[in-house]
Parts: structure tokens; sequence; C-alpha cells
């Protein structure tokens, strides 16, 4: 009996990591499954998000933060709208910014989390689609370049990138710069769209709208060959030049 529990300590000592996994993700489990399809809602109407974030008062700008880095982490909540809520309530300038902020935190958050618990957790929270679709895309050319282009095109699903770079062979600062200036452009474009939102231009909006939606169908669609062109001409370039 002695060795029995001398063994199971040890085993539990030795997957202490993946035992505190476990819990946690049962934990995420039961609150998701309570409260997802209650709440849901509330992520995809940036007026309910900015009455949310106004009711705090002087805390809103740390609520919107908070939001956003939660946004990410629990990838399955629409990033978008709630860029376009910052844009809405503090201005393209302003709600660019927090959206920046809020957005590299919790992608650190979630490159960390990878980096720590290794493939076996992106097996298990990563479908088998988007992960035979980024292992052969992200060993296409330079690892760097590569993320980078997978952040700039729209419709690549990057808060489950953020994952998996943490198991690839990126470093953390640079993944924090490709994704972070790859991101700029969307994320300043879904701003200034909120804050005109109401402005009555609907000419603008409705081409800001199209523009948008025709980009992300494109990425959907031709990402990985976009992605293939420019690193096999970025490669001939440089044989070129050697």
């Amino acid at each position: 009996m002695k060795n029995y529990s001398k063994k199971l300590k040890k085993k539990l000592a030795e997957y202490r990591s993946y035992v505190v996994l476990g819990v946690i993700f049962v934990i995420l489990s039961v609150v998701g499954y309570e409260y997802y399809h209650r709440y849901i809602y509330v992520f995809r109407d940036p007026n309910r998000i900015k009455d949310i974030i106004m009711s705090y008062g002087e805390y809103g700008v740390s609520v919107f933060l908070l939001i956003q880095v939660l946004q990410v982490v629990a990838f399955f909540i629409p990033g978008e709208i709630i860029q376009i809520a910052g844009g809405y309530i503090y201005g393209t300038l302003f709600g660019s910014i927090l959206s920046i902020i809020g957005i590299t935190a919790g992608s650190v958050i979630d490159y960390g989390i990878a980096r720590v618990y290794g493939r076996p957790l992106i097996d298990k929270i990563v479908s088998k689609r988007h992960l035979k679709f980024f292992d052969k895309v992200l060993h296409l050319g330079s690892v760097n370049s590569i993320v980078f282009l997978l952040y700039l095109i729209p419709g690549i699903p990057k808060d489950i990138l953020a994952y998996i770079c943490g198991v690839s062979s990126i470093s953390l600062k640079n993944f924090v710069l490709c994704s972070t200036f790859a991101r700029l452009p969307g994320i300043i474009v879904s701003a200034y769209f909120g804050a005109k939102m109401y402005s009555g231009n609907k000419i603008l909006l409705v081409s800001i709208a199209v523009v948008m939606i025709l980009l992300f169908v494109v990425g959907v669609l031709k990402g990985e060959k976009i992605i293939s062109k420019v690193v096999k001409r970025f490669q001939s370039e440089n044989n070129k030049q050697v």
C-alpha cells in the first residue's frame, strides 16, 4: 500500500502541470457551457459592449482591456466586434491603442500557455483542420515572415495561431513584433469603422464593410496560396542576389 502511495505521489508530481491544466479546463468547460449561449450575444453588439464598459465609469478602460485579452485567450469570442466597439466608444486613435494593448497581452498569454504545456495541449484545443493548415504553412519559409503574413492576411484564425506559435520555433520577441505590426491595419480599420458607425455616412461605411468582407473571403479561400507565392518570390529574389 505504501509503495502504491509513493508511486501515485510520484506520478502526480511528474504530471502536476497537466493535472492543473485539466482542472482549469474542466472549470472553463462548465462555466462556458453555463454562460456561453446565455451571454454570447453581448459580444455581437457594440452597443451592448459600450453599455457594459461605460457602467464601470473610470474603470471602463480597464474593463475594455480585460475583454480584449479574454477574446484572444477564449478564441471563440468574435474579436472584430470588440475592435469595432473600441472605436465606437473611444474613437479611432485611442480605441486602436487599447485594442492593440489588449490583443497583444492576450496573444502573449496564449503563446506562454502553449510554450509551457506544449503540443499535447494544442492537439486538444485546436481542430485537426487548423493544425494541418498551420503545420504546412509555417514550414514554407522563414517562420518570422510566415507568422507576419498569417497575421496580416484577413480570414486567418489569428487567436488560434497564437497558441500554435507557442510550440513553433519563433521566439516570443519576434512573435510579439510580427503579430502586432501585422495586426495594426485591421485593428485601425475596425476602430475607424466603429468611430464612424453612427456618423450618417452610409456610403463610406458600406464601402469599408464590403472591402473587409471581400478581404476576409479571399483570406479564407486563398490564404495559403497567397503566402506560398509571396515566400517563393522572396526566395527567388534572394537566390538571384546571391
